[in-house]
């Protein structure tokens, strides 16, 4: 265990990530597939599909979260999947769902990152992929789409700071590497989602394939990578 900054607290809620729990607690990561009547709910989204793309992107925010602070700080949060938890707030006047990660079970990184690359990909990202396609028919691709969108932004800023860009590059590229997919996934779907350009590249660009459905949730917006331009 690790003890965090309030610095690092602060963070970890600016992506709706949180050390306590401000609401009740609604379901847990290995009970995802049975909570979509429920983020349906909450969400207001109009059928399963959406309501699981809209969850997809709050939980992309804690696995971004997860790399950040890899990145940034050395640490992770690695506990049982069941131990990550979700809960109902209020964000901007819309009702949504937040992440609950118990402090307890953040570490500092394994000196081979490799393998906690691996951890988050396979044992908290990809788990509640199938989880909620299990209930739903719902693109894999939109899914994990719904992850990646945020690490564009935070590798972006860390290629661009002198102290961490060589750390940063490492990272990234253990993200994409094919011996970690290949473990877990069919397909390289960061590399797919990539195309071999940097977050530089990808800025206020439509680098998605598939749409979010953002959209289609109520007190939501069209997301930016969206590919539907109109």
């Amino acid at each position: 265990m690790t003890n965090l900054s309030n610095t690092q607290i602060q963070q970890l809620n600016n992506y709706s990530v949180f050390t306590q729990p401000s609401g009740t607690i609604l379901f847990t990561g290995n009970n995802v597939a049975h909570a979509l009547p429920i983020i349906k709910l909450i969400s207001s989204a109009p059928n399963d599909p959406i309501a699981a793309s809209f969850f997809m992107r709050r939980v992309g925010m804690f696995i971004s979260m997860q790399f950040y602070m890899m990145t940034m700080y050395d640490e992770i949060w690695d506990g049982p999947i069941e131990a990550l938890q979700f809960f109902g707030t209020t964000e901007y006047g819309n009702k949504t769902i937040s992440t609950f990660a118990p402090q307890e079970f953040f570490r500092d990184v394994n000196k081979k990152r490799d393998v906690d690359v691996q951890l988050i990909w396979e044992q908290q990202c990809s788990p509640i992929i199938d989880q909620l396609r299990s209930q739903c028919s719902i693109s894999p691709l939109t899914l994990w789409e719904n992850v990646f969108g945020y690490l564009i932004w935070h590798y972006y800023t860390f290629f661009e700071n002198p102290a961490l860009e060589d750390k940063a590059r490492n990272d990234w590229k253990l993200l994409k590497d094919p011996a970690i997919w290949k473990v877990f996934a069919s397909k390289q779907y960061l590399h797919f989602y990539l195309k071999d350009r940097n977050p530089a590249d990808l800025l206020n660009t439509t680098v998605r394939t598939t749409c979010c459905f953002s959209k289609d949730v109520p007190g939501l917006q069209k997301c930016g990578f969206c590919p539907q331009v109109k």
